[in-house]
C-alpha cells in the first residue's frame, strides 16, 4: 500500500510541477503578428485605393481632353464644310470651257494690244524726249545772240553755242548735218574773237581815279613879287597916286611869250580842289564806258582827263607824268568788239527742227490705219 502511495506522491509532484510552469509568452508573440500583417494587408489595400482613384482621375482628365479634341474636330469639319459648300457655290458660277476659250483668246488679243501701245508710247516718249532736248539747244542758241547783241559777252555765247552743239551730237541724226555745220563755223568765230577786259578796265581806272587826290603840284602860274612892272615907278618917291595905282594894276597884268598856243581860262578860287573833282568825274565816266562797252564815250572822257591832266598840273611833276602815261595807255584799250552774227546758225537749228517735225508726223499716221481695221472688224 505504501508503494503504491509512494507512486502516487511521486507523480504528483511532477503534475504540480508542470502546472507551474505554464507558456505565457507564446500566445502574445501570435497575436502581434497578425497585428501586423493586418496592418500591412490595410495599408496594401490603402495604397491600391488610391492608386485606383489616381487612376480614375488620370482617365477623367483623359477624357476631357479627348471629349475637347473631338469638339474641336467637330469644329472643324463644320468649318471644311461650310467652305465646300462656297467653293461648291464658286464652282456653279463659273462660266463653262468655252466660254473660258473666249475670255482666254480675248486676254491673249488684250495683252498683245497693250504690247503695241507699250511700243508706240515709248516711241512718242522718246520723241518728244528728243525734241525737248532740241528747243532747248534752240533755246540756248537765243540766249548766245541776246548776250552778244546786248553785252558782246564772248565767253557766255561760247559755253552756250557749245551746249547746243552737245545736244545736237546727242540726236545723232544726218539730218542735223547742215545746223552741226553752222554751229561749227559759230564756235571757231567766237574761238577767235578776243574778249575785252572791261572789268580789268574798270579796276584800273578806279585806282587812277584814287590817285588823283594825291596830285598837288599844279602848272606853273605868274607869281607876284610885289615889285613894279619894269621897274617905271622905280624913279618915284613911291607915294604919288601913279605909283600906287600901277602898283595895284600890275598884279594882274600877266605878259605870254607863247600866245600862239591855246589859251586856257584860269581856275579862281579852289583850283586845285576844282581840277581834281574834275579830273575824278572824267575817269568815273571812262569807268561806265568801259564797264557798259561804251567805245566813244569811253574815249571822249579819257581825253578829257587828259586834257585836264595837261593843262593844269605840272608835267615835270612825275606823279602827273606817270598818270598822263596810264590815261594815254586806256585810251588804247579796246572796250567793244565785232560780236559773231548768229543769225545763220539759228535759222539752220530752226530748220531741221521743222524738218524732224514733218517726218515724225508722217511716220506717225500709218498707226492710224490699223486702229480703224481693228474698229470695222469688232463691228457685227
Amino acid at each position: 500500500m505504501s508503494e503504491t502511495a509512494l507512486p502516487k506522491d511521486d507523480v504528483q509532484p511532477v503534475i504540480d510541477a508542470q502546472v507551474e510552469t505554464p507558456p505565457p509568452a507564446k500566445e502574445p508573440r501570435r497575436g502581434n503578428g497578425l497585428a501586423i500583417v493586418a496592418l500591412l494587408l490595410g495599408a496594401a489595400g490603402v495604397a491600391i485605393g488610391g492608386w485606383g482613384v489616381w487612376q480614375v482621375r488620370h482617365l477623367q482628365t483623359n477624357t476631357a481632353q479627348q471629349s475637347g479634341q473631338v469638339q474641336a474636330l467637330n469644329d472643324q469639319a463644320q468649318s471644311l464644310k461650310l467652305n465646300e459648300q462656297r467653293l461648291t457655290e464658286r464652282l456653279a458660277q463659273l462660266p463653262g470651257a468655252d466660254e473660258l476659250a473666249d475670255r482666254q483668246r480675248l486676254v491673249t488679243q488684250l495683252q498683245g494690244d497693250q504690247q503695241r501701245l507699250n511700243q508706240r508710247l515709248e516711241t512718242v516718249l522718246g520723241a518728244s524726249r528728243k525734241d525737248w532736248r532740241l528747243a532747248e539747244a534752240e533755246h540756248l542758241l537765243r540766249l548766245a545772240s541776246l548776250r552778244l547783241s546786248a553785252l558782246q559777252d564772248i565767253s557766255s555765247a561760247q559755253a552756250l553755242v557749245q551746249g547746243a552743239d552737245e545736244i545736237l551730237r546727242e540726236q545723232n541724226d544726218p539730218g542735223s548735218f547742215a545746223a552741226r555745220e553752222q554751229v561749227a563755223k559759230t564756235l571757231v568765230a567766237l574761238r577767235s574773237t578776243e574778249q575785252p577786259d572791261r572789268t580789268g578796265l574798270f579796276l584800273r581806272i578806279g585806282a587812277l581815279r584814287d590817285q588823283v587826290i594825291e596830285l598837288t603840284e599844279l602848272a606853273p602860274e605868274y607869281k607876284d613879287r610885289g615889285e613894279s612892272l619894269l621897274g617905271l615907278t622905280a624913279d618915284g618917291d613911291g607915294a604919288s597916286r601913279w605909283a600906287q595905282w600901277w602898283d595895284q594894276v600890275s598884279r594882274y597884268i600877266r605878259i605870254d611869250f607863247n600866245a600862239d598856243k591855246h589859251v586856257k581860262p584860269l581856275l579862281a578860287g579852289q583850283s586845285l580842289s576844282q581840277v581834281r573833282l574834275a579830273l575824278s568825274l572824267a575817269l568815273e565816266q571812262a569807268q561806265w564806258a568801259a564797264l557798259n562797252g561804251q567805245a566813244p564815250v569811253y574815249t571822249q572822257a579819257l581825253t578829257e582827263a587828259r586834257d585836264v591832266l595837261k593843262g593844269n598840273f605840272n608835267p615835270d611833276n612825275p606823279q602827273s607824268r606817270i598818270m598822263l602815261e596810264q590815261v594815254a595807255e586806256l585810251s588804247q584799250q579796246p572796250v567793244t568788239v565785232k560780236t559773231p552774227d548768229l543769225t545763220g546758225t539759228l535759222s539752220a537749228v530752226q530748220a531741221y527742227l521743222e524738218r524732224r517735225n514733218v517726218n515724225a508726223e508722217e511716220s506717225v499716221k500709218p498707226f492710224a490705219k490699223p486702229a480703224a481695221n481693228t474698229a470695222q472688224e469688232t463691228k457685227p
